[in-house]
């Protein structure tokens, strides 16, 4: 968060501030990332303290990013717009080559299923996979899905895996890449 307090800072971008005793800019990311996934398309919302045009803030931002960073689309809502709410996601889980046996049987049978209940860890509530697994694809060691987000929560890529027999690929030398956040 400090990199992007940082970027707004040197581009003159007008935030506004929580108030007490250690005001903070009021930022914040609709669907933070688990730690350890890569994120390539993410939502940020903040507040202004000013209001700005979509143009002169986008051109501040981009003059001002700092390397790595793209800004795919920008968008001023007028005050009062309810905070953004994902309808989606979708990710790419990279496997080594030596993990990838058993996969493709695995993707088949888990589309054909009408459900597919997991039990997550810690005590958590147990999950129907399938309903929220609105795409699931793989292909050259790339498992591709879109996960559907209803306002009672989702799913993860672990519990994909997880229905799939493999929870232990998650954990194994597996690379989770958001590549998007839908919302409306």
């Amino acid at each position: 968060m400090r990199c992007f307090e940082r970027w707004f800072r040197r581009a003159d971008v007008p935030l506004g501030f929580s108030e007490g005793f250690h005001p903070k800019p009021r930022m914040m990311f609709p669907a933070p990332l688990a730690v350890g996934i890569e994120g390539l398309d993410e939502v940020m919302e903040l507040e202004l303290s000013t209001p700005q045009t979509t143009e002169a803030l986008h051109e501040r931002l981009l003059r001002h990013a700092p390397a790595g960073f793209r800004l795919r689309r920008l968008d001023v809502l007028p005050p009062g717009t309810p905070k953004a709410r994902p309808h989606a996601f979708r990710y790419r889980v990279h496997l080594p080559p030596e993990r990838c046996a058993g996969v493709a049987e695995g993707v088949e049978r888990l589309l054909a299923s009408a459900s597919a209940p997991v039990e997550r860890p810690g005590g958590r509530a147990a999950v129907d996979v399938r309903p929220l697994l609105d795409h699931l694809e793989f292909r050259n060691g790339v498992l591709s899905m879109r996960l559907l987000v209803p306002p009672s929560g989702g799913v993860t890529p672990a519990d994909v895996l997880a229905a799939l027999g493999r929870p232990d690929l998650g954990r194994e030398g597996a690379r989770v890449v958001r590549t998007a956040v839908e919302v409306p």
